[in-house]
């Protein structure tokens, strides 16, 4: 019994070390086939860099091959005459510039095809009927023509985005009838004609091109379509037609005075719009749009907002406009909104309770317009409030009461020349406090609220002073000029000594008796 066990065991170890050596062996002669400015992982992955040609080597298990940063200009035949298991080939920056006809044909199991930054100046044909990714952005193409996508009905994505395609005739995509996204982006297109029924297509990016116009009922056939980008392009009015299915339109950067009901009203799944950067004078149509939760319509001409907005609406960008004046009107019933943009702009008149609608309001950005001070009636839900380039004076505790979830305020460069720290005692959370270029007038009492904010962890951007004359141009957060005049203003106390912390411009330390003077608290947490 015992000495068969022995056997046993034996036999396993001899097993085992048979093992070992197979497996050496075949590391061995993996490692040792992988090609010059190669690294290999057979038979999955195989990445070449700075090659001048295709290496001849590579087995035919090879499922994926990269080449990048190469210079190889020409593709033939022979080039994957062995590689019939590949299944995705990346051909990145290496200067090519023509595939020889059948040269893909070959790889019968190719799934993805990506040709980036590269010279080439027509689509490679005939391509892999198996094929479902096809990259090409970045090349010199120019023209598409019919018979490049023959027999793609498996391609999914389809991506030639910075080519120099001047006209485009939608005709040459009618095989590609499960393709779901197509980027055209940044070509030089000019003139779209021709019509393809395209069910699957949900995402199309046509961003900047110099397109005017498209064909009556052109978006008609593309019945799953999500997201469009047509930015910077030169359009006069929204396409007309659109799908229902739509959800994305992005339309910023062109030629569009004005928006149709009737161009819209039927898009009933919009939930972002995007206008910013045409030449509206008005957005009162959008109230259409049920559905809508994100409205951007910066950088255009408008005077006024409209007084019906969507109600489901949680950004809103009004940037960049010529608003003078904010009314609750504007806002009624903008439960939803959490964002709203309303900085360079020329506001100088604020309702009060202009937010009374806006009870989920986190972020707002009035910079760089005309106001003399805070609105009344802030939304208690904020957590950012950007007031920079305005001409507020003063803020009271009025002002601020009830913000205590807080926790950015931005009022650089106001008229601010006082702030008490009992105004900030009302902002409990406040993380962020900026106040560069204020006209401070710095007394003693600015080292109070220097105390405060450092004790409970604010930072805080201070500016310098304009008052008085002894201190001007100092920073308030660290004037030895101040520190000295406050120490000979206070007395000092044997029975309650605080210290105020000083920053590292200044290792100067006062005393100060509390109970001599009413006007500071220094007990505050």
């Amino acid at each position: 019994m015992q000495s068969s066990s022995h056997s046993e065991s034996a036999l396993l170890m001899i097993m085992f070390l048979a093992c070992l050596l197979c497996l050496a062996a075949h590391l061995g002669s993996s490692l040792a086939s992988c090609p010059k400015r190669c690294t290999c992982n057979f038979p999955r992955l195989l990445q070449c860099f700075r090659v001048s040609d295709v290496p001849g080597d590579i087995p035919d298990s090879t499922r994926k091959l990269y080449i990048s940063h190469s210079k190889i200009k020409h593709f033939q035949i022979s080039v994957f005459g062995g590689m019939s298991n590949l299944q995705e080939l990346a051909l990145y920056s290496s200067g090519i510039e023509s595939v020889d006809n059948n040269t893909l044909k070959g790889l019968s199991k190719l799934k993805a095809l990506e040709v980036w930054k590269n010279k080439l100046t027509r689509i490679p044909r005939p391509l892999p009927t198996d094929l479902e990714v096809l990259k090409l952005g970045d090349n010199s193409i120019s023209f598409i023509f019919y018979d490049d996508f023959k027999g793609l009905k498996k391609l999914r994505v389809l991506e030639m985005q910075n080519n120099l395609i001047r006209q485009l005739s939608f005709n040459v995509f009618s095989e590609l009838l499960n393709v779901e996204s197509v980027t055209l982006e940044g070509n030089e297109i000019e003139t779209i004609s021709g019509q393809a029924r395209l069910p699957q297509l949900r995402y199309l990016n046509m961003d900047n091109n110099r397109l005017q116009f498209f064909p009556e009922n052109f978006f008609a056939y593309f019945s799953s379509l999500q997201y469009l980008r047509m930015a910077g392009n030169q359009l006069l009015k929204i396409p007309g037609h659109l799908p229902k299915t739509l959800q994305h339109l992005r339309l910023e950067r062109n030629h569009i005075k004005n928006v149709k009901i009737r161009d819209i009203k039927h898009l009933d799944n919009l939930s972002e719009l995007n206008l910013s950067g045409n030449q509206l004078s008005t957005a009162d149509s959008v109230q259409v749009l049920s559905n809508l939760s994100s409205f951007d319509i910066s950088k255009n001409q408008i005077q006024f907002l409209p007084h019906k907005l969507p109600t489901k609406l949680q950004r809103l960008d009004c940037s960049n406009n010529q608003i003078s004046r904010l009314t609750v009107l504007n806002f009624k019933n903008l439960q939803s909104l959490k964002h709203l943009f309303l900085d360079n702009n020329i506001v100088s008149s604020v309702d009060d309770n202009s937010f009374h609608w806006c009870v989920h309001l986190s972020n707002l950005a009035m910079e760089q317009n005309l106001l003399t001070s805070l609105p009344v009636g802030l939304p208690v839900t904020l957590t950012r409030l950007d007031l920079k380039g305005n001409k507020i004076e003063s803020i009271g505790e009025s002002d601020v009461k009830g913000l205590r979830k807080l926790q950015v305020l931005n009022l650089r460069n106001n008229k601010i020349s006082l702030l008490d720290h009992q105004v900030l005692e009302c902002l409990p959370r406040l993380r962020h406090l900026y106040l560069e270029g204020n006209p401070w007038n710095c007394t003693c009492k600015l080292l109070m609220v220097k105390r405060f904010l450092i004790d409970k962890g604010t930072d805080i951007k201070g500016g310098q002073c304009a008052e008085p004359s002894i201190s001007r141009g100092e920073s308030w957060m660290s004037s030895d000029t101040i520190l000295r005049h406050c120490e000979n203003t206070f007395s000092k106390s044997k029975e309650n000594k605080k210290k105020l912390k000083i920053d590292e411009f200044s290792n100067m330390k006062m005393q100060i008796e509390d109970e001599d003077d009413e006007d500071y608290d220094y007990d505050i947490e």
